[in-house]
């Protein structure tokens, strides 16, 4: 197994996950299988119970842990589907050598960090490295390995000593380091310093490790005598120093350490020749192309509490982006406070709550992600009311399905008590119960998590064409309150469709007013499958709802590439892929771009009216 620790210095937020993520990329670019495994090294067991104001969302991976968003990064990046035991915490080791102390498995010696906790976590990373990511038989042959925190964290010092046993017992032509570090420029001086990172590595290496790779973070590209200091006083070489300098879009970064051909380093580190090839990243440089061509705007307010902090929303963001770059529009985000929306901050603080209504208002479609806790919540009513009575579009996930629901029942059947009990125990009008299986004594890994099968009970309904009509669809949970069941009858003669409801056919998972043009509420967490390559339906349908194109994307008919290098949608309908031009349509219809036989179709133009399966130029499905 060859692997590739990349490790941070100067200061925390770095990008050290989209640094792991995009290396993997380049890794896979050249023909090799890779995973990855992210260290915390804080005390939690997992991220569930952290608030998003310390470490941005919480992802949910498909076997229901709760992980830091890193491992969202990972799984959109390189397109694989993680585990559990890919995140590896502080708290999980502690508690698994504690364990094995209590059953005697260390024979009476006495337990420490060295060598039983640093053992603990050379056995979890080596086996975990093995497991296969990509749905394929067989290791990989790279492991990513992220280290959080900041080089000298006293907290990470276990993992630091781990590593470095790892990196001697494995062999320098198996291990490979990448150490991510700053490069400041002073506004007074106007020139990039190198002190921090000196400082950085000699830390580093009195940890043990010795960096092969400095990847250094800038606002500007890296300038070649800046290089050069940091070659002669860190002994690396040259070619060996990255710049990573500011993008307006992550998807460069790939692209970023290919043109500095960042493969070759790590290629000739880990010994690779003969094993990695040339590295060909034609179809992810198209889609990068795309993206940043896109001109025609598609306007959506995200409405939540965290609106302070952009990534306790990254992976709902990153979802709207793929929709809307595989929709052909460019997507602006306004991230509207829900807490603005209501009367109290009107009384309190006028223009807060003038400037959050003109951004609800100026939005082409509306999306209420989950969230706990009351704060705020009447806001996202006010907000889904607003969606509802004005037929703009509606997304809610997990609370933001709920709120609609409450919402509806205080609207629609004049219930103006009705509410959550997570938010009002004693309410007269329950529409929101605490789910029975629950614990009410332990918060963490309680919810219903992971990856739950969702049934169609209303097969016109707009989810299910958007699914492309199926029975059921598989989605990510994270949730401990669900829709009464005892008020589903009422709410559906008042008009709202349970379009998706679980096994049981009792609990709720997807909720749709049919009289909308598109409003739906779904339980489950759709943004947490969404990938560049395979868009979420629900969030397309949100996107091409919003642009007042919902049409398009409602019919499930592939999109394939026959022998004669013709997209085919449907049956009869074909698109040239030199010119871009659909047989028996105006020529301005639809346009496509081809790189290396990849067609990619990114615009739809209204006058078409042709149906396309869930996603323009993706799989969604």
């Amino acid at each position: 197994m060859k692997y590739v620790l990349v490790t941070g210095g100067v200061v925390s937020g770095l990008g050290k996950g989209i640094t792991a993520s995009s290396i993997g990329v380049l890794l896979q670019s050249c023909g090799l299988r890779v995973t990855c495994i992210k260290i915390d090294p804080y005390l939690n067991y997992d991220a569930g119970t952290i608030s998003p104001y310390e470490h941005g969302e919480v992802f949910v991976l498909e076997d229901g842990s709760e992980v830091d968003l890193d491992l969202g990064n990972y799984e959109r990046f390189l397109g694989c589907t993680l585990t559990r035991d890919n995140n590896i915490t502080l708290g999980k080791i502690q508690q698994q050598v504690m364990d094995r102390e209590r059953k005697g498995d260390y024979l009476g010696t006495t337990v420490q960090i060295v060598p039983h906790v640093t053992d603990a976590i050379k056995e979890w990373v080596e086996r975990v490295a093995m497991i296969p990511v990509d749905g394929k038989e067989g290791p990989p042959d790279v492991c990513i390995i992220e280290l959080g925190g900041t080089i000298g964290d006293n907290e990470s010092r276990p993992f630091t000593d781990a590593l470095s046993q790892l990196s001697y017992s494995v062999g320098p032509e198996n291990f490979c380091l990448i150490h991510v570090t700053l490069v400041p420029v002073l506004s007074v001086v106007g020139e990039q310093k190198t002190k921090p990172t000196q400082h950085s590595i000699r830390d580093l290496r009195g940890l043990g490790l010795s960096p092969d790779i400095i990847a250094c973070r800038s606002t500007k590209v890296l300038e070649e005598n800046v290089k050069e200091k940091l070659s002669r006083f860190c002994y690396v070489p040259v070619q060996n120093i990255l710049s990573l300098h500011d993008v307006h879009n992550i998807w460069h970064i790939p692209l970023l350490l290919k043109d500095q051909n960042a493969h070759e380093p790590i290629s000739k580190v880990l010994n690779l020749a003969g094993i990695a090839e040339e590295p060909s990243l034609e179809k992810w440089a198209s889609m990068v192309e795309i993206s940043d061509n896109l001109h025609v705007q598609v306007r959506i307010a995200v409405v939540g509490k965290y609106t302070d902090l952009s990534d306790a929303y990254l992976s709902v963001s990153k979802a709207l982006m793929h929709a809307s770059v595989a929709f052909g529009k460019k997507l602006v985000l306004d991230l509207v406070p829900s807490p603005d929306l209501e009367k109290t901050t009107m009384k309190e603080n006028s223009s807060a709550y003038k400037a959050a209504w003109m951004l609800l208002k100026g939005a082409d479609g509306v999306l209420i992600p989950g969230g706990y806790g009351n704060r705020g919540v009447e806001g996202k009513i006010l907000a889904a009311k607003y969606a509802r009575e004005n037929n703009i579009p509606f997304l809610g996930i997990c609370l933001g399905m709920q709120v609609a629901v409450i919402e509806f029942a205080r609207s629609v059947l004049c219930l103006p008590d009705a509410n959550s009990t997570e938010f009002k125990p004693e309410t007269n009008h329950p529409c929101i119960v605490f789910m029975p299986e629950g614990s009410t004594t332990h918060m963490g890994g309680t919810m219903r998590l992971g990856s739950r099968r969702a049934y169609f009970h209303v097969k016109d309904s707009i989810s299910a064409r958007l699914y492309g009509n199926k029975e059921f669809v598989d989605e990510r949970h994270r949730h401990r309150y669900e829709v009464n069941p005892d008020m589903a009858v009422c709410l559906e003669k008042a008009g709202l469709s349970f379009a998706a409801k679980d096994e049981t056919g009792k609990r709720i998972e997807i909720v749709e007013v049919p009289s909308h043009p598109f409003f739906i509420g779904a339980q489950f967490h759709p943004e947490f499958k969404s990938r560049p390559g395979k868009v979420s339906p629900l969030f397309l349908g949100l996107i091409a709802a919003a642009c007042g194109e919902l049409d398009a994307v409602l019919t499930p008919v592939s999109i394939q590439q026959d022998n004669n290098q013709h997209v085919v949608l449907g049956n009869e309908t074909r698109v040239d892929p030199i010119n871009g031009f659909c047989n028996g349509t105006n020529k301005t219809s639809q346009k496509s771009v081809r790189h290396n036989n990849d067609l990619y179709l990114h615009q739809i133009s209204k006058s078409s009216r042709r149906k396309l399966n869930g996603n323009p130029y993706f799989d969604s499905e």
